[in-house]
């Protein structure tokens, strides 16, 4: 195929983007200008075990056959011979020991488990300083404490683990055959010292966690490794294909929202709800609410997750249809139900708190359209006060917030949300962690850095903006919503 170079960068060209969700896979192959030119999804198969309340697992190689049947079918119609390169994301805080082969010993502990309640405490304890220095703590969402619970719960797994690795880092292993590598923005919360660039020694001296067990890190967008023939006869792409390195779901998805500048801010709702900025100086949250992420051009990216987001929909509308609900909504809203749609006990922003549950204030027999209006009400709450709390810490929220994720691609949804906040709401043409991903791929192939990337492959698709006249009714509704948060113990 020809090809020629415009201003540095190479057209005819592609990148691919990988996302390995909660819930399944998606890969996209993207031209330097930022069309797709192909997509492919997969949802994961194959139901875990039992286990108890608290605890989510799902075995790595689920989302292997996932991927590897995204990448053949978006392989097999953008051209293997046009793709550039490629990056992986996934699921942040998710952990899973592997022998040297990069076969998992155990299913992967996932983001949203809340086992590592009293590890978390003992990792903060130890990791004090690096985490002060940082401005954030050590949540049981975090994966260093559930590393410390391996340990402690299932020795024999733990001494049998040559690595522990991300969830992204798994994926990474399998198609270049290199086991034992990632990148910073999902080593982070396994405690990899953003400042310094390095592991910490009081891992290994005060956790007893030894070094050696943990990945060499890099840059996300930086080279990784390249396709090994066995992954090529897996998924359709050429051997030798380079693996760039990827970065947290959270993080992908901000890069993808358009977001470049200090001030400019992004919400990516999916299972759950992850902010993130752009920020000059490292941003302190001394209740370690927020962290911090490095941009890779020298940035910082302060943000965080909250345990609520759109996993509602399917634990308590399952069987909805949700178009319907969504087209239903505006008329009906702002309602007079209180909802706060946690769906399983913890929060992590905008408080933390192991043992919060979600809650619904409606009286008995409301319609399901009202109830359902409510719950996107109550999603777009959490976002108000997490942003309340963003500016609480001198950090500046400018007039317009990026959306990206699932839920973005409801238009209802996000009108609802612009009218909580009070802010317009942008949302790029693609809202998917795979297309930030494939801009992180195509960071040092098609373009010649992140932010070039960046600047050619987002589009805006739509903004939306709050409704006159509904300011005062959707403030009192948040103000009922907080008073009942504070009822339960609830603060910020």
């Amino acid at each position: 195929m020809r090809q020629t170079a415009v201003n540095g960068k190479e057209t005819g060209r592609v990148v691919i983007g990988l996302d390995v969700g909660t819930q399944g896979a998606r890969a996209l192959a993207v031209s330097a200008d930022g069309e797709v030119v192909a997509a492919a999804s997969r949802r994961l198969e194959g139901a875990g075990p039992a286990l108890p309340e608290g605890y989510s697992e799902q075995d790595p190689e689920a989302w292997w056959a996932a991927a590897r049947a995204c990448l053949r079918e978006v392989a097999g119609r953008a051209g293997a011979e046009r793709v550039a390169c490629l990056a992986v994301t996934s699921t942040s805080g998710t952990v899973v020991p592997v022998d040297a082969a990069g076969r998992a010993l155990r299913p992967a502990i996932m983001y949203n488990d809340g086992r590592a309640v009293d590890e978390a405490a003992e990792v903060q304890a130890a990791g004090r300083s690096q985490a002060e220095r940082l401005g954030y703590q050590f949540q049981p969402s975090f994966g260093l404490p559930r590393l410390l619970w391996i340990r402690r719960h299932e020795p024999g797994v733990f001494e049998r683990a040559a690595c522990f690795l991300h969830a992204a880092d798994f994926l990474v292993a399998r198609l270049t055959g290199e086991v034992g590598r990632s990148d910073s923005s999902n080593a982070l919360k396994t405690g990899y010292d953003l400042e310094n660039l390095c592991w910490g020694d009081w891992i290994e001296r005060d956790l007893g966690i030894p070094l050696a067990k943990l990945p060499r890190v890099v840059q996300p967008g930086e080279a990784i490794g390249a396709l090994s023939r066995a992954a090529a006869e897996e998924t359709g792409l050429r051997v030798g294909t380079p693996v760039a390195a990827g970065a947290s779901d959270g993080t992908a998805a901000f890069l993808a929202s358009g977001a470049i500048s200090p001030g400019e801010w992004n919400s990516t709702l999916g299972t759950t709800l992850v902010v993130r900025g752009v920020s000059a100086n490292l941003v302190r949250d001394p209740r370690g609410r927020l962290y911090c992420h490095r941009h890779p051009e020298g940035y910082w990216l302060p943000g965080g997750a909250s345990n609520t987001g759109g996993e509602w929909l399917e634990h308590r509308f399952p069987d909805a249809d949700w178009l319907a609900l969504d087209q239903s909504a505006l008329s009906l809203s702002p309602t007079e139900q209180v909802v706060y749609p946690l769906v399983r006990r913890g929060e992590r922003l905008p408080f933390i708190d192991p043992r919060a549950e979600g809650f619904i204030e409606a009286p008995a027999g409301v319609a399901p359209e009202r109830l359902y209006a409510a719950h996107l009400e109550g999603t777009a709450c959490v976002e108000r006060w997490i942003y309340e709390v963003i500016e609480s810490l001198g950090v500046p929220v400018g007039p317009r917030v990026f959306a990206t994720g699932g839920g973005a691609r409801s238009r209802e949804w996000l009108q609802i949300r612009a009218d909580l906040l009070g802010r317009v709401l942008v949302r790029p043409r693609v809202v998917e962690a795979a297309f930030g991903a494939a801009l992180l791929a195509a960071a040092r192939t098609l373009h010649p850095s992140l932010s070039d990337a960046v600047r050619s492959m987002v589009r805006a698709d739509c903004k939306v903006t709050p409704r006159p006249g509904l300011r005062a009714a959707y403030d009192e509704l948040y103000a009922r919503f907080r008073e009942t948060c504070a009822r339960r113990g609830y603060v910020g």
